[in-house]
């Protein structure tokens, strides 16, 4: 991302702070950290959803302002089925994996909505350049993708509709607004993104 998309992007989500869709402090896609390595309890899990719904920035960037919808039902279906088939192989539930990663499709779909509003409402905000869905954002996509099944069964003792699990939830939630600096369009679809952990 060059420097005048950057700006793009901070004015955009300066907008929204105005428009009261984001707070003081958000962060784009592009600042977001990389993955931390696991750390217990439901920490790296809540830090993949929220990449995840940063990368949604780069995919509403790809398809504004083109004939590409935000609805896509076949790569959905190929992401859903992956996941499933992943599931299998790590020996956790595929149903309930396929259930959560339908939930971070929704929540990229709510970001993507989100910023396109702002830039046909504010076309000067739009972005300047366009990412290429197949080479740059689907390949981060599918890591996170591997990486939140290794994330699942590791957790799998742990995610359950239980006190313990709702605990440490919230305060992973609370960890990834601070690391990566959501603001409240990013903030409402992470909590979104992990609504099905302690289901």
């Amino acid at each position: 991302m060059n420097v005048s998309t950057s700006k793009s992007l901070r004015a955009g989500l300066s907008a929204l702070t105005l428009t009261g869709l984001l707070s003081v402090g958000a962060t784009s896609a592009a600042a977001a950290p990389s993955h931390v390595p696991s750390r217990g309890g439901l920490t790296s899990l809540v830090d993949l959803a929220a990449e995840r719904i940063l990368l949604a920035d780069k995919v509403a960037a790809a398809k504004f302002g083109t004939t590409t919808p935000i609805e896509d039902p076949v790569r959905e279906r190929q992401v859903l089925d992956q996941a499933a088939a992943l599931a299998a192989e790590a020996g956790i539930d595929p149903e309930e994996t396929v259930e959560f990663f339908r939930a971070q499709i929704e929540m990229s779909k709510f970001v993507q909505q989100g910023l396109h509003h702002l830039w046909a409402e504010h076309p000067e905000l739009a972005p300047t350049e366009r990412p290429d869905l197949a080479t740059e954002v689907r390949p981060a996509l599918d890591r996170i993708t591997v990486e939140f099944i290794d994330e699942l069964a590791g957790t799998e003792d742990l995610r359950s509709p239980t006190p313990r699990c709702k605990a440490s939830l919230f305060f992973a939630k609370q960890e990834a607004n601070r690391r990566y600096g959501l603001d409240r369009l990013h903030d409402r679809a992470l909590r979104g993104a992990v609504e099905p952990v302690c289901t």
